[in-house]
């Protein structure tokens, strides 16, 4: 009977509500082996229920994930790795694809952008809601460190910013705005606002300042971009020489504890020689030590810089590292994701790779024909600086937990061609 009933319910309603579930899921469920397993059982439930294709645009899209995911095994057949690992790796590289392919399927079936926006903002509203209701009535907002509010109450939510952003500017590139009453548009926007600095996350502020810039256009190069580039550097320059001339201690608590971290942002990424024994010094620069362990490897296998190291490699700490509730020597994911992409498969991997975000990137010097799609082509530039910047330190689109990629997926059905599938 059940099943009866649930054929009567149209599939726009069902995908959309799949879609929600498996967001709520990503963000939500602390086990990267049950979310790979839901999304994986998704994408094979849209498939054999729904009628849908794929674009020849979409498919040339994601060619470059696909070609990395196939790479990997040539660095694996040229070595012997225990399986576990093997399988890890590939969860991690197939993990993306299966977003994709299973959030565009989703939204194309839906195939309203205004309610695919709004479900982002109320699927974003509810998760800074949970945010701050942790903060303010579960949490001790006042007497906890910035690490332990943080820790039990999330590192960050990227979703809450593109959000934010879908919200402010829908009126203006879309020409009707997502929620129609202004309190309530008006409030939601400040409860993503408060929600989103409250994550005490430098990558939370960095990205919510280039998406922003990056929506009002400002990553397509011209005078007034040169013009405006220049002036944030002075600005950065400036903030950076008011953080040398003060100090600020490692272990304090507020905004002091978030200025530092602010303050050693750039050598934690960058710098690898460090004293090892002393732990204060590790753990201010380990994004930069593991790297440079995983580069360090490379250089005594000269194969793996054309086809990587292959999936199930690990990279060699060569100390034993407090990570979680286990004392680890042997890492298979980098903080770095240029780094993670170019150790398991090469220079092939990092150009394809970096060849899938340039060209999402690309999309702003399109010029489309409606207002739909120049504000998707303005999204998907904007999530491809998203992923150029994250790289960098949490591994990019290959980030165990991402709500944007199924942003991404349901952006790119916009720039649909015939279909072939």
């Amino acid at each position: 009977m059940a099943f009866k009933y649930l054929r009567l319910i149209p599939n726009k309603h069902k995908a959309i509500t799949v879609f929600t579930l498996v967001l709520l899921c990503e963000l939500y469920l602390p086990s990267y082996k049950a979310n790979f397993a839901i999304q994986s059982i998704a994408l094979l439930f849209v498939l054999l229920n729904f009628k849908s294709g794929f674009s020849l645009s979409f498919l040339k899209t994601i060619t470059p994930l696909l070609l990395i995911f196939v790479v990997g095994f040539c660095g694996y057949f040229l070595d012997s790795y225990h399986l576990v690992d093997v399988f890890k790796d590939i969860t991690y590289f197939l993990k993306p694809i299966i977003c994709l392919f299973l959030s565009y399927l989703l939204i194309r079936q839906v195939n309203d952008l205004f309610l695919f926006l709004r479900t982002i903002v109320y699927v974003s509203a509810f998760t800074a809601f949970v945010h701050l209701f942790g903060l303010f009535i579960l949490g001790d907002f006042r007497g906890n460190s910035i690490n332990e509010l943080r820790g039990d109450f999330g590192l960050d939510n990227f979703i809450e910013i593109f959000a934010f952003y879908s919200l402010l500017f829908s009126n203006k590139y879309l020409g009707q705005w997502l929620i129609e009453r202004k309190k309530v548009r008006l409030f939601i926007l400040a409860f993503l606002l408060a929600s989103i600095f409250l994550y005490f996350s430098r990558t939370m502020l960095v990205v919510f300042i280039l998406i922003g810039f990056s929506i009002l256009g400002y990553t397509k190069i011209t005078q007034r971009t040169l013009k405006f580039l220049g002036v944030a550097i002075v600005f950065v320059s400036l903030l950076y020489l008011y953080l040398f001339s003060i100090k600020l201690e490692r272990n304090s608590k507020g905004i002091e504890a978030f200025l530092y971290k602010i303050k050693i942002a750039p050598e934690e990424i960058f710098t690898s020689k460090i004293d090892v024994e002393d732990h204060k010094e590790l753990w201010d620069h380990w994004r930069g030590y593991e790297a440079n362990r995983a580069l360090a490897l490379m250089e005594n296998n000269p194969s793996s810089y054309i086809f990587g190291n292959g999936f199930g490699s690990l990279v060699n700490l060569k100390i034993l590292v407090p990570l979680g509730e286990k004392e680890m020597k042997y890492i298979s994911r980098t903080h770095n994701g240029y780094v993670f992409v170019f150790y398991k498969t090469g220079i092939i991997g990092l150009l394809l790779y970096i060849g899938f975000l340039a060209r999402l990137y690309l999309k702003v010097y399109e010029e489309p024909a409606s207002k739909e799609k120049f504000f998707s082509n303005r999204i998907l530039t904007s999530i491809a600086v998203f992923y150029f910047f994250s790289s960098l330190i949490i591994t990019g689109i290959y980030i165990p937990i991402d709500l944007i990629v199924f942003i991404l997926g349901g952006f790119l059905v916009s720039t649909n061609t015939a279909e072939i599938i």
